[in-house]
């Protein structure tokens, strides 16, 4: 694995991204429904005001539900606010139709459940709770306490009710907020109008779009928000998909500007469910989004549901643990919430606590500590009778808060449960005072099917796969490799590798790849099953030399005991990294006919062979590429681990090799600081050599294609956002030029680019308006809900067998090279069917290359994440 490298990133040029040269043509003609829902701005005048917005607790502790807390503020000070409609953004902004009578506000608010109203309804003692145990802090509550204190002098009535004056003034001074509100800018609702025409700046429009998102999310109270998504508490939009776990409704929705005006785009989220009906009787209907969460209600119901038992004594508390972590809570008792951060380890009758308690015979009043049971507690103190939680950790006076998040994938059954309901958007008052009105309808567009490329496989056979799809039934693969010297081992302890063997032989050879019978496969030793996965792969390694079976040996067949096996990411380092050997991984849930020619097709791959062409490449027919010496790359970043802000991202780069061919391809892969840009393509070292990830690239073009150098550059971007696509442009693209002009010595003699970012997490998708099935593949979309001046399109080159097909959305920032829109679009498309491991058009990105790239990352992803888990190992 190569070294964390911080590169050397050249000075940022001045390249701008491109406006569209036009529309593509090509293909037949389909109408589609999409997304999109037009939206009518009726008045030119209008003016947001923005507001910076500060909220500060009295004790400096982290404020959460600010969205609450700005709410509180409007209703404690409409008059001095005059009662003024605002857009909050839930963290740092404010928006307004009307300027505020000052530029700078300070106000203190009190949140609406009060503090005395809390002391009247809670029992009179201090406890902390089994919430440790549930490491609850279930403070006393000061009526009972009264009640005793009456009955002593009046003298310590008078002191009592000090320290209680005193208590209750601390708690107030801790739920107090102070909240700053400072006048920051006005943003003109018409620069989204200018900016349709041409006339205005990019930032002023997302500022204005921005605005109209935030009065979107405003107008969701008493919900989930996750960024432009929304999931509201309410019955209907409810699903109890089981488990413990409900499905909540609730669609994402932004602002764009498109092709025919300002649209709102409102997407459903959820995989598997189908579009239920084309014909909308509101916005949004079907725009539905479906998002996990715990089914609220009492703890020992959700961990029974969750775990599948029907009594409390067969829960694993272990599993429970891990469950409930940090999910909050509301006691039965008592109007609020905590969050648990714990269990008790003793049942609630033995969990013993202490207790401050009055005595009637304590003379000077002051409370005694007393040890209680928390059983005790409850039947006792609080008037609630446990049953069946009395041989239980205390769990069942707590119930779950609605609306918390479960991110866990489902099982097949529980998905498969899932329904998606209707979920209507209301027109806001905000946007009509804006004289923004949106329709009810999806917007209508019109696309085009392209022509599927024809591909050629062995004995120049020509054939046309089908919707995206195709199978080598009969057929021989391009260019096959004589594999004369494998081996196979096997971890598998269920798995008998003959027949598999067998099968891999007479399946290659009616592929037309000549495989030799093997030696006896090398099976893991029974007593080293338990070892660590690094100690199995060394185990086996020694194995494999003293059969004399790593020499010249051209792959090894790994059996792995199961697809998510730990034992993958050493033994791939091992053979890949340390005697660079091909190694094939197999697992034996299904060994059928099709699953081991996909098996085939990598192993053949891997060993240099070619399965397939596109006929246009074979016969060097390819517009534009046939002529001139051009390379493609694809590059992208693989940012890390969630949450780790220490582990390095993955910059993979794969670039085309045999020119005119354009379906091999060799990868550079290397470690960078966590950052998404790729920071070494071009690297000079003190010596002055390029030590970046381009030039091997560039030495291998060359080497390959009869010692041309590429004189057209293409280049494909994945993951990256709009922010950041002129740092492609004048960042990364700049990189490139460095290395080809260091390796070719020419400073005049350099390549042409075309730029072009994939994007696939985006929110557009694309029905059939006559039809339930989706979208055809090699869908392409360039009007009505494109850029209105950038160069951008929608592709769909796969077929979906389930959900709702997402086409690839393509960004085409530079094109010196000069292709039309239809060459263009249709090499697009014909590249997303030269994966050589697989027999379908492909889905990530839309494009080969990329996947190319994003497997590459993964690979040393996995060698990272063994490696770091080596050093947590030594470091205990």
């Amino acid at each position: 694995m190569e070294e964390v490298s911080s590169g050397s990133c050249p000075k940022p040029t001045n390249r701008s991204i491109i406006a569209r040269p036009g529309f593509g043509s090509s293909g037949h003609p389909i109408p589609l429904l999409s997304n999109h829902f037009k939206v009518s701005v009726n008045v030119t005048d209008v003016v947001f005001y923005q507001y910076s917005v500060s909220i500060t607790a009295e004790d400096n502790r982290v404020v959460d539900e600010k969205r609450k807390i700005i709410d509180r503020l409007c209703q404690t000070y409409s008059c001095e606010l005059a009662g003024k409609s605002f857009a909050y953004d839930g963290e740092k902004t404010l928006y307004s139709l009307v300027r505020l009578p000052q530029s700078w506000l300070e106000f203190t608010v009190v949140p609406k459940e009060s503090i005395a109203k809390r002391y009247v309804n809670c029992p009179s003692t201090s406890m902390i709770c089994v919430l440790e145990y549930f490491m609850l802090e279930l403070t006393c509550v000061e009526l009972n306490c009264l009640c005793m204190i009456m009955e002593v002098a009046t003298l310590m009535v008078v002191v009592a009710l000090r320290q209680l004056v005193k208590r209750f003034k601390r708690r107030l001074r801790s739920e107090t907020f102070k909240v700053e509100i400072v006048y920051a800018e006005k943003i003109p609702l018409n620069s989204i109008a200018l900016s349709l025409q041409g006339n205005e700046t990019n930032n002023n429009t997302r500022d204005a779009l921005r605005v109209l998102d935030t009065i979107l999310k405003n107008r969701q109270s008493g919900c989930f928000l996750l960024r432009q998504t929304f999931f509201h508490d309410d019955p209907k939009n409810i699903t109890n998909v089981g488990g413990g776990i409900t499905g909540v409704r609730g669609y994402h929705s932004s602002f764009r500007t498109t092709q025919v005006g300002l649209s709102l785009n409102m997407e459903r989220l959820s995989a598997g469910d189908r579009f239920q009906s084309l014909l909308i009787s509101g916005i949004g209907q079907n725009m539905v989004s479906t998002m996990m969460f715990r089914t609220p209600g009492p703890v020992i119901d959700f961990l029974k549901a969750n775990q599948n038992v029907q009594d409390p004594c067969y829960i694993d508390w272990v599993k429970a643990k891990s469950m409930l972590k940090n999910l909050r809570v509301k006691p039965r008792h008592r109007n609020t919430e905590y969050k648990i951060i714990g269990l008790s380890q003793k049942v609630c009758k033995e969990q013993y606590f202490s207790m401050k308690v009055k005595s009637h015979d304590c003379a000077n009043g002051e409370p005694q500590v007393v040890k209680i049971t928390v059983y005790e507690y409850f039947t006792k103190h609080c008037g609630i009778e446990l049953t069946n939680s009395a041989c239980l950790p205390c769990l069942h006076l707590c119930t779950l808060v609605s609306l918390q998040r479960y991110a866990k994938a489902l099982s097949p059954t529980l998905r498969a449960s899932l329904a998606v309901r209707n979920y209507r958007c209301d027109d806001d008052s905000l946007l009509s005072a804006s004289g923004v009105s949106i329709e009810r309808q999806m917007m209508q567009v019109d696309s085009r099917v392209l022509e599927t490329p024809i591909l050629r496989v062995g004995n120049k056979e020509d054939f046309l796969p089908r919707n995206g799809r195709w199978n080598f039934n009969h057929k021989t693969l391009f260019k096959t490799t004589c594999i004369d010297r494998w081996a196979v081992v096997n971890f598998s302890a269920r798995c008998y590798t003959d027949k598999i063997c067998h099968d891999l032989i007479s399946c290659g050879r009616r592929m037309g790849i000549q495989i030799e019978s093997l030696h006896t496969p090398i099976w893991e030793d029974p007593q080293s099953r338990g070892d660590k996965p690094l100690d199995r792969v060394e185990n086996m390694f020694e194995m494999l030399n003293r059969a004399k079976l790593l020499k010249d040996t051209q792959f090894i067949l790994c059996v792995l005991p199961d697809k998510k096996s730990n034992i993958y990411g050493p033994w791939k380092k091992k053979c890949l990294s340390d005697f660079g050997i091909v190694t094939q991984c197999i697992y034996p849930s299904t060994m059928n006919d099709q699953y081991l020619t996909n098996v085939l097709l990598k192993i053949n791959s891997k060993l240099g062979g070619i399965n397939y062409l596109l006929a246009i490449e074979d016969s060097m027919q390819i517009p534009l590429i046939k002529d001139t010496p051009t390379m493609i790359l694809g590059m992208g970043v693989s940012l890390g681990f969630p949450g780790r802000s220490d582990i390095p991202s993955v910059a993979a780069v794969v670039g085309s090799l045999y020119w005119p061919h354009i379906s091999m391809y060799r990868a550079s892969v290397r470690a960078q600081s966590p950052k998404e840009m790729i920071d070494a393509l071009y690297n000079p070292l003190a010596n002055g050599k390029d030590d970046g990830m381009m030039r091997k690239l560039l030495e291998d073009f060359c080497h390959t294609s009869n010692g041309n150098k590429p004189k057209h550059i293409i280049v494909f971007r994945n993951g990256v956002a709009e922010s950041q696509f002129s740092k492609v442009l004048n960042v990364e693209v700049e990189q490139i030029l460095k290395a080809y002009q260091d390796l070719f010595k020419s400073e005049v003699d350099v390549p042409k680019f075309t730029v072009i970012v994939a994007q696939k997490d985006h929110h557009t998708k694309l029905f059939q308006d006559i039809s339930p099935e989706n979208v055809p593949s090699g869908t392409v979309v360039d009007t009505e809900i494109v850029h209105p001046r950038n160069y951008d399109f929608y592709l769909c080159a796969h077929a979906s067998m389930t959900g709702t097909s997402r086409p690839t959305h393509y960004h085409i920032l530079l094109d010196e090279i000069g292709f039309s829109p239809d060459e263009l679009q249709n090499l697009i498309h014909a590249l997303s069917y030269v994966n050589q491991r697989s027999t379908t058009a492909i889905r990530t990105g839309n494009f080969t290359l990329l996947l190319y790239a994003n497997l590459a990352a993964q690979q040393m992803g996995q060698f990272m994440k063994f490696e770091d888990n080596l050093s947590k190992i030594s470091s205990r």
